[in-house]
């Protein structure tokens, strides 16, 4: 019985390793990185898409003996997908690759910067009522 313990121990250490190794790569800051601020009064914060995969497997090999095998694997794809651009209270969405090819896409893109256009017009509208 320690046999078959040591060979679950192994798995289990393996497996462990594994996931360990995988929380270190996966983040928030791997998904919405830091902000960048420039000179000139912009923020830039970068988002990404990420992808991850993972798979472990094991045997022992037959009754007798000390046999084992095991394997582990992980993969990670990170792909930049757009900045969002902060300036002046205005928040803009630049994407990174190509750009938006249906109507449905580009509209997404735009409801940050209409949101704002619309938020901007309405506190013109109530400062312009307070001052009456």
């Amino acid at each position: 019985m320690d046999k078959q313990e040591n060979k679950n121990q192994s798995l289990t250490e393996l497996m462990e390793a594994s996931i360990n190794k995988i929380r270190q790569m996966v983040d928030s800051n791997t998904i919405v990185g830091e902000p960048i601020h420039t000179a000139d009064g912009v923020t830039l914060i970068p988002v990404s898409r990420m992808t991850f995969g993972f798979g472990s497997g094991g045997g022992d090999y037959g009754k007798s003996g000390d046999r084992f095998g095991g394997g582990a694997a992980a993969g990670v794809k990170v792909e930049p997908v757009s900045f969002l651009m902060v300036k002046d209270g205005i928040t803009r969405v630049l994407p990174v690759g190509t750009p938006a090819v249906t109507t449905l896409d580009r509209a997404i893109e735009l409801v940050p910067e209409v949101m704002d256009r619309v938020e901007n017009f309405v506190n013109r509208k109530k400062e312009e009522q307070d001052i009456l």
